[in-house]
């Protein structure tokens, strides 16, 4: 897959990093940050211009999560009702997703971009939760500007290492997500204790 979609945006250029951006948000498996560093190299090659391919990767990004959200927002809810019970899925779980964003969730939509496998469900969740469209997309579009320039640059500065040195960062960043998700469920499942506690 990696090597036809370097060849696609060799070749199609900024449409290319475009439209693969979209399909790889929305949870397609696209390289989404092995196309932006590869894009950045471009860049350094004098193949591409900056300014025009950050307004394409920028643009894949945002319509990517866009959509994401309005598919949350659509049928999320929708599906949860009609078969949540099957999968013990309940009416609290999404009043609890609802409370999440509305005190720390909105900065997972925007760091989320930087821990593979999350964004592609934040949008979703934050579409369920009925995020409000415009504290959405502060917080969503915030990221993806954030996360388009930090690939880009890294393929820019690294140049013609850009193919070694990005594959070793994926590595750090699944490593920091597995972590991430581990301090998670020891978290959570220390606050349930802690309320189990309190129970008695």
């Amino acid at each position: 897959m990696e090597a036809h979609v370097l060849a696609w945006i060799t070749q199609y250029g900024y449409i290319a990093i475009f439209c693969l951006l979209i399909l790889g948000i929305v949870g397609l498996p696209v390289p989404d940050e092995t196309l932006l560093t590869f894009s950045g190299y471009l860049i350094y090659r004098g193949q591409f211009a900056a300014p025009l391919t950050f307004v394409a990767a920028f643009a894949g990004s945002a319509c990517g999560i866009s959509i994401s959200f309005w598919l949350g927002r659509t049928f999320g809810l929708t599906l949860v009702h009609r078969y949540g019970k099957y999968v013990r899925l309940r009416e609290d779980h999404i009043n609890r997703a609802h409370k999440f964003f509305e005190r720390a969730g909105h900065w997972s939509l925007t760091f989320g971009y930087f821990i593979p496998g999350v964004r592609h469900f934040t949008a979703y969740a934050a579409g369920i939760a009925e995020v409000r469209a415009p504290i959405f997309a502060l917080f969503a579009y915030s990221g993806a500007a954030l996360w388009v320039t930090a690939f880009l640059t890294l393929g820019y500065l690294l140049g013609d290492r850009w193919h070694a040195v990005e594959k070793e960062i994926h590595h750090y960043m699944l490593a920091i997500a597995g972590g991430a998700a581990i301090l998670l469920v020891a978290f959570l499942v220390w606050r349930w204790t802690r309320r189990q506690g309190s129970a008695r």
